[in-house]
């Protein structure tokens, strides 16, 4: 069955095809002669990816899917949120993303600090996050939507060479082990640190991926 994403990263489109199986074969709107940017002016992650499925079914009249992921920090208030693919910049550069939110924590860390010593209830440093993914697929017309969160933590420095997006700087609560059940993440390893294998055994884009799978194989 063939089934356009809407992405342009590649890597993103290398974990969806992992996930999915051979039973699938993913393509990209450009593979399919559409290259102009998808919009993504929703207020919400559901909102974008909403939009970015049906902007696909509109202009290519075929079965796609497309996902919105927004990563929350607790410590910012829950951004970047919705501009998490943009939070350094209309370029979406991932080493200026993670180094714009490593700055705003570092600001963030020291105002709280400074709060409480003076007796102000402020949020405490503890780096808590999470990432929030909305998969929306649109198959002969009809659409249906499939969630997934990871829970974690950001690291002060990027960690890894794999994944891409913030992987290296987002250090989750578990990891899964060779039998498949899950541990806790003792040694800190980044999304980075991890193999492909197991990064997507737990992420978010992987559980909404795995429900929207599930969906497909019933029909």
């Amino acid at each position: 069955m063939k089934i356009v994403f809407a992405t342009g990263n590649r890597g993103k489109l290398r974990e969806a095809q992992e996930i999915l199986g051979g039973a699938y074969e993913l393509v990209t709107p450009a593979d399919m002669g559409l290259t102009e940017d998808i919009p993504e002016t929703g207020a919400t992650i559901r909102a974008n990816s909403v939009q970015k499925a049906e902007y696909i079914k509109d202009h290519l009249h075929t079965d796609c899917f497309a996902d919105d992921t927004g990563l929350e920090v607790d410590i910012l208030g829950g951004r970047p949120g919705v501009h998490t693919a943009r939070y350094g910049g209309p370029a979406k550069d991932f080493d200026a993303n993670m180094d714009r939110l490593l700055a705003d924590m570092a600001i963030a860390e020291k105002e709280a600090s400074v709060a409480r010593s003076y007796g102000l209830n402020m949020i405490h440093a503890n780096r808590k996050a999470r990432f929030r993914t909305v998969v929306t697929l649109i198959v002969n017309g009809q659409m249906q939507l499939f969630d997934g969160t990871l829970e974690g933590t950001i690291a002060y420095g990027k960690k890894g060479k794999g994944g891409f997006g913030y992987d290296p700087v987002f250090i989750p609560d578990e990891i899964p082990t060779a039998d498949g059940s899950l541990v806790p993440n003792t040694e800190r390893l980044t999304l980075a640190e991890l193999s492909e294998e197991d990064k997507n055994a737990i992420s978010h884009r992987g559980k909404a991926l795995r429900a929207m799978a599930a969906y497909l194989n019933e029909k």
